[in-house]
């Protein structure tokens, strides 16, 4: 019986033994993982886009700060014969079309208001061409029947050319 007792103990010990091997394996993997989660990425926060157009002698500049689909920038039209004009848009993106609202001073007057949509490419913004309401005269009549072929298109641009545009 005392060699039962015994033999029981001894198994007992053996088996803790091997339990304790185990367990550095594991805080091991443990470590790991937290060295990986160190590592993140921030994909909420608001990106940052320029873009420029150049339609003959006239440039357009834009920058725009996407934050989760709500939309703010600036953007600066240089003319060389008429006025330019010098704003700031603000909106919210809707798929791949970025519904802006430009206020803008031309000629000297502040206060101008017009929508102003882009369509969002991999290369950069295609503005949208589309009747406007009789009423206001800033608005789309109707935004189905906006086409972005034949209006402006503006590439991706270095954001620091297009800071100093702006200023």
């Amino acid at each position: 019986m005392k060699k039962l007792i015994l033999l029981s103990s001894l198994s007992v010990f053996l088996m803790n033994c091997n339990k304790k091997t185990e367990t550095p394996a594991t805080e091991k993997t443990t470590v790991d993982t937290t060295a990986a989660t160190e590592k993140v990425v921030d994909t909420l926060g608001s990106k940052s886009f320029c873009y420029m157009g150049v339609t003959g002698k006239d440039t357009v500049f834009v920058s725009i700060d996407d934050n989760l689909g709500t939309v703010t920038g600036k953007m600066v039209t240089k003319n060389s014969e008429k006025d330019n004009n010098k704003g700031d848009l603000s909106g919210f993106k809707s798929g791949d079309t970025l519904k802006l609202t430009y206020e803008f001073a031309s000629e000297g007057v502040a206060g101008n208001k017009n929508d102003i949509y882009f369509l969002q490419t991999k290369d950069g913004l295609m503005e949208g061409i589309g009747e406007r309401d009789a009423e206001t005269g800033t608005k789309y009549a109707n935004e189905k029947k906006i086409k972005y072929a034949g209006g402006r298109n503006l590439k991706i641009a270095d954001c620091k050319i297009v800071t100093k545009a702006l200023k």
